[in-house]
């Protein structure tokens, strides 16, 4: 079973850019996109309903062009959930999650704070509320796979310049620490880490100077999964050979 996670950075401007034909060739089970920063009704092209997949969009319902995430998936999924029950989170598109027996993979789209300090309060809200939200999923005996675009590094390797940006959004150290909870504490697993623990890669690079040229990057695309899928990883990559976004893909590939 192979799951792309891909910020699109706008899904209509990713694919101008060559990422459904690269998609076509991938063979993924399952694609979740974030930022796709579009209202489904603005998606009637056929590509955005790529041949073969069962296609899922949440959009932002408060802001037009705004965050978004989908799934498209090769098997109908039971079920497709859009909502957490918190409607300044729900309502900005920042989660879907398909279902699939007892398999449930979710495309989260965390918020930023480089806006400024009331982004950066509404993303600590966040970060709190879904803590016990995780705690519920791994207690329940199902098995998950958490995608996305999670706007947080988690350790000196996961970005270029640490030192520097230690005071900036995504590198803070109370954003560091919930991620120090959720992998030490709680169980979850870095899809990443557990195939790869000294590697340096990066899935995202600011689109100032030459930060993609030079790899002056960040990793903060994820596939964080339950403890039960540990043992299914088996390889992982970073696809930064064509520019789709200012993030790049990140493929995992799981044993059945």
């Amino acid at each position: 079973m192979r799951i792309i996670s891909f910020n699109a950075n706008g899904i209509r401007s990713a694919g101008t850019k060559g990422f459904f034909e690269w998609l076509r060739e991938q063979q993924a089970d399952v694609v979740c996109l974030q930022e796709t920063k579009a209202q489904e009704s603005q998606l009637n092209d056929a590509s955005f309903r790529p041949e073969g997949y069962h296609c899922y969009y949440r959009d932002a319902s408060t802001k037009k062009g705004y965050s978004g995430v989908a799934i498209y998936a090769k098997r109908e999924p039971d079920e497709i959930r859009t909502g957490l029950g918190w409607e300044a989170f729900d309502e900005e598109g920042r989660y879907i999650e398909a279902r699939f027996g007892n398999l449930s993979v979710v495309s989260f789209y965390i918020p930023s704070g480089s806006s400024g300090d009331e982004r950066q309060q509404f993303k600590f809200k966040v970060m709190e509320w879904l803590t016990p939200i995780f705690d519920e999923w791994l207690a329940s005996g199902r098995d998950y796979v958490l995608c996305g675009d999670w706007n947080i590094v988690h350790t000196r390797n996961d970005i270029k310049n640490w030192t520097s940006n230690q005071k900036n959004s995504g590198c803070l150290p109370e954003e560091r620490a919930w991620l120090d909870l959720l992998f030490q504490q709680r169980g979850w697993i870095d899809s990443f880490r557990a195939i790869k623990p000294d590697a340096v890669e990066y899935s995202w690079w600011s689109n100032r100077g030459q930060a993609r040229a030079n790899n002056v990057g960040w990793r903060i695309d994820y596939q964080i999964v339950s403890p039960g899928l540990r043992e299914r990883l088996q390889a992982c990559s970073i696809y930064r050979d064509q520019r789709f976004s200012d993030h790049a893909p990140y493929s995992v590939d799981y044993a059945e």
